[in-house]
C-alpha cells in the first residue's frame, strides 16, 4: 500500500466516499472507503436524566465501591437505540443516543440516505420497540443529525462537560453490524486529532477523539461514554489498513467530542439549523507545508478584518499547530462562530500574529 490507511465511517449500505487524515503525516497514507451495514446483516433486537454510574465510595454490582462496566451500562443503556433507515438500495442501520426526552442525536451519513431517496427512518429501543424518527436537522461539517421521535420515557444522555483526558476509561455502545446494543470498552488513545471524512461539500472535518475501544461498521452514532455514565463522544469513524473489503476495528476509533454534538444539536433543536464557524480564506490544498497556505480572501471575513492575505501560510490557531490545510479547518470548527482567535502566520520571511473574529455559515 506504501503510505496508506483507510478512514471509514461506520452506518448502514456501502458507498464509496475519499477520506482524508490530516494527522498521520509520516505514517502510512491514505485511501478511501465508506462503510455502512447492508440491510441483510443479522438483527439482534432485544422524562429525566439517565442516572450516572454510582459515586465512589458507594456499593456497585461488585460490592468494590468502584463503578464497573456493568454499571456503566445499565444506567446509559435506556438513552442508547439503533437507527433503521430503509431507503431502498441504500437501506441500512446505524446507532444513536437521546439527548432529550423527544430528540435523538447520530451521524449524519447514518441517516443522509434517508433524505437523498426520500426514505423512512425507524428506532429500536432497548426494550425492543421500534418507533418511527422524522428528521429536525443536521450539520454535514460536523457529521451530526437530530431525529425527533414518536414515543415517551426517553432517558436523555449527560454530556461529560469536564476535559477529557487521555487513559480515560470508556465503554462505546451500538449496533455494530446490526448487533444491537453490542458494548466493547478501551480507554481514550488521544484527543484533538484532526479527521476529514469525505469529499469536498460533502465532507465533516472532526477534532476528533481517538479511542482504542473497538468500534465497528453499525457503530456509528453510538455513544462513547466515560466510567460515571456520561457521554464524551459519538462514535464516528474508524482507521483500516486494507482497500476493497469491508474492514472491522484495529483499535483506531474517532468521535465527534461531546462539545461539538451538544452545540450543534441544541441549535437544530432551536432553530432547525446550526451554524459552523468560518475564518473567511480559501486554501492551497496542494501547499505540503508546514502550515496553510491562503489562496484567496473573503471580502469583509474574519481574516480579511484581521489582516491576512493571499499567500500568507497560517502556522498557529491558539495553542494549536497547523502542519496542512485540512488541519486548519479542523483547528477553525473547534471553536465556536463569533470567537476571537489567535492566529500566527509568515508572509515572506516574516512571521505574525494577528486576532481572527470566526464568522459563521448555517448548515441544516
Amino acid at each position: 500500500m506504501g503510505r496508506g490507511q483507510i478512514i471509514a465511517v461506520l452506518a448502514g449500505v456501502a458507498v464509496a466516499s475519499a477520506l482524508l487524515l490530516g494527522f498521520l503525516g509520516g505514517a502510512l497514507g491514505l485511501s478511501a472507503a465508506s462503510l455502512r451495514d447492508r440491510s441483510a446483516s443479522p438483527q439482534v433486537s432485544s422524562a429525566e436524566k439517565a442516572s450516572p454510574g454510582p459515586e465512589a465510595g458507594t456499593e456497585s454490582a461488585t460490592g468494590s465501591g468502584e463503578p464497573t462496566v456493568a454499571d456503566v451500562v445499565r444506567a446509559a443503556l435506556p438513552s442508547v437505540v439503533s437507527v433503521g433507515v430503509d431507503a431502498g438500495f441504500e437501506s441500512g442501520s446505524g446507532s444513536g443516543f437521546a439527548l432529550t426526552p423527544e430528540y435523538v442525536v447520530t451521524n449524519n451519513h447514518v441517516i443522509d440516505a434517508a433524505l437523498v431517496n426520500d426514505g423512512r427512518i425507524e428506532i429500536i429501543r432497548s426494550d425492543g420497540s421500534r418507533v418511527p424518527a422524522e428528521i429536525v436537522g443536521r450539520n454535514v461539517s460536523y457529521d451530526v443529525a437530530v431525529l425527533r421521535v414518536e414515543t415517551d420515557g426517553l432517558v436523555p444522555l449527560e454530556p461529560q462537560s469536564d476535559e477529557v483526558a487521555v487513559g480515560d476509561s470508556v465503554v462505546v455502545i451500538g449496533a455494530p453490524l446490526g448487533y444491537d446494543f453490542t458494548v466493547t470498552t478501551g480507554i481514550v488513545s488521544a484527543v484533538d486529532r484532526p479527521v476529514t471524512v469525505g469529499e469536498a461539500e460533502d465532507a465533516s472535518y472532526i477534532s476528533a477523539i481517538q479511542t482504542d475501544a473497538p468500534i465497528n461498521p453499525g457503530n456509528s452514532g453510538g455513544p462513547v461514554v466515560d466510567s460515571d455514565g456520561r457521554f464524551i463522544g459519538m462514535a464516528s469513524s474508524i482507521a483500516t489498513l486494507g482497500r476493497g473489503a469491508v474492514a472491522g476495528s484495529i483499535g483506531l476509533g474517532f468521535a465527534v467530542p461531546a462539545r461539538a454534538v451538544v452545540r450543534i444539536a441544541e441549535e437544530i433543536i432551536a432553530t432547525g439549523s446550526s451554524r459552523t464557524p468560518v475564518i473567511g480564506v480559501t486554501l492551497d490544498p496542494s501547499f505540503p507545508g508546514p502550515g496553510a497556505l491562503i489562496d484567496t480572501v473573503t471580502p469583509d471575513g474574519g481574516a480579511a478584518a484581521a489582516g491576512l492575505r493571499a499567500g500568507d501560510v497560517i502556522l498557529r490557531v491558539g495553542e494549536r499547530t497547523v502542519a496542512n490545510a485540512d488541519e486548519l479547518v479542523v483547528a477553525i470548527r473547534d471553536r465556536l462562530p463569533g470567537e476571537d482567535v489567535r492566529v500566527e502566520a509568515r508572509r515572506g520571511d516574516r512571521t505574525f500574529e494577528v486576532v481572527v473574529v470566526l464568522g459563521s455559515r448555517e448548515d441544516r
